[in-house]
């Protein structure tokens, strides 16, 4: 029974030595755009974000408007939506699928270390209990994001706005 064992193995390793053939294959050129690189070093927040917004800012920011299905040569201006249960993103694009502005809103999400740390320094005794992180991007301009927050302290209810640094608006 050993020697069965050991012979059925010493088969099964061997056949896999001959599978690993490799074929050498001539690919295509491949030329890769980054036409929308600044908006995503703009909204970029070098934190831990709420990962499906990132992948939606970067869906927003690799999306072709001259493969899509409504692309015409005679408009100028596009307007696309991004959904997703977090929130959405309202971006406008030109003829040559060049990201122009955006419109983000998204809802409670993770909040970057500087906006908690300047609730907790001057509402120590308050808790977040919703948030809404708004961005408007334009080419040019750069990102402007703020952040909504609703805070309670037992039957109290205070809203407050800070920008992305943690300073209070």
């Amino acid at each position: 029974m050993k020697k069965i064992m050991l012979s059925i193995m010493a088969i099964g390793l061997t056949a896999q030595v001959f599978a690993q053939v490799p074929k050498t294959e001539q690919l295509s050129e491949v030329i890769v755009y980054a036409t929308n690189y600044k908006y995503l070093n703009d909204v970029n927040t070098m934190e831990v974000a709420s990962v499906p917004i990132e992948l939606l800012e970067r869906k927003a920011a690799s999306y072709d408007v001259k493969d899509s299905d409504f692309y015409q040569d005679d408009y100028d201006l596009y307007n696309v939506t991004f959904f997703i249960p977090e929130g959405k993103i309202l971006a406008a694009y030109d003829k040559d699928g060049k990201l122009l502005r955006t419109a983000e809103k998204f809802k409670n999400i993770n909040l970057p270390t500087s906006v908690k740390t300047a609730i907790l320094d001057r509402f120590p005794e308050w808790k977040t209990t919703k948030d809404v992180y708004l961005v408007n991007y334009k080419d040019g301009l750069g990102a402007n994001k703020t952040y909504k927050v609703k805070l309670e302290n037992g039957d109290k209810t205070l809203r407050v706005k800070l920008n992305e640094k943690g300073e209070f608006l």
